[in-house]
């Protein structure tokens, strides 16, 4: 046996379809409960709970209790990344399912992922925030520059308010193949695109939908 992580055994967690189709449920950053799950994955309760146990074991999931409710989550920012990551695998090498109507669309634009905002809007203001060397990019890693702490306070967000997770990391988009800023200021800045209403979550959707004038403002204060 070779030494090192276990990846086939991570790769026989997610590569189940049933399995898979909860994790990208998971993605929109809500928890769920094992009922609504069975449906995402399109079977009976009982498999579902067979199938969320060997996810809770692998590390995947989280399970958190709530009066007779148990929500799921994903166990975590990483395993969002892994499960992002291999959407973009899957769009570019493997076999092609018939696209989805103008939600598919509207997810190519702008979703949730996790926490943070994804799609073509979440890339094009991670590049504008590097062109202006607000944030700096080495490769795969990101860090904050040197105007960025005083440039995002005048915007309302704390770079360094919940300091236990990475401030900046870099998420592989599966829809554009290149990278969105994660970490908890991508966490902070989709909260802001939320709370000022520039945008809204689609029903049962990870899409992030721009109102006109959401969108403008969101370019005025990211994107220019």
């Amino acid at each position: 046996m070779r030494e090192g992580p276990d990846i086939a055994r991570i790769a026989s967690l997610v590569g189940d379809p049933a399995r898979a189709n909860m994790l990208n449920a998971l993605m929109g950053g809500t928890a769920l409960t094992a009922s609504e799950l069975a449906l995402e994955a399109g079977v009976s309760l009982p498999t579902a709970s067979s199938h969320l146990s060997k996810l809770m074991e692998g590390g995947l999931l989280t399970l958190a209790s709530q009066g007779r409710h148990r929500y799921y989550g994903l166990a975590g920012p990483q395993v969002a990344g892994m499960i992002e990551a291999i959407t973009g695998v899957a769009e570019a090498v493997g076999p092609k399912r018939v696209r989805p109507g103008p939600r598919d669309g509207a997810m190519r634009v702008a979703r949730v992922c996790y926490d943070h905002l994804a799609g073509e809007q979440a890339v094009a203001m991670l590049d504008r925030l590097v062109e202006k060397d607000i944030l700096q990019r080495d490769d795969k890693e990101i860090r904050l520059g040197p105007s960025a702490a005083s440039h995002f306070a005048a915007i309302g967000i704390d770079v360094g308010a919940r300091p236990r997770r990475p401030v900046c990391r870099a998420c592989l988009d599966w829809s554009v193949r290149r990278s969105h800023l994660a970490g908890t200021l991508g966490a902070a800045i989709l909260d802001k695109i939320l709370a000022e209403k520039w945008a809204r979550r689609e029903k049962d959707s990870r899409a992030v939908v721009f109102s006109p004038p959401g969108k403008q403002a969101f370019e005025r204060v990211f994107l220019s």
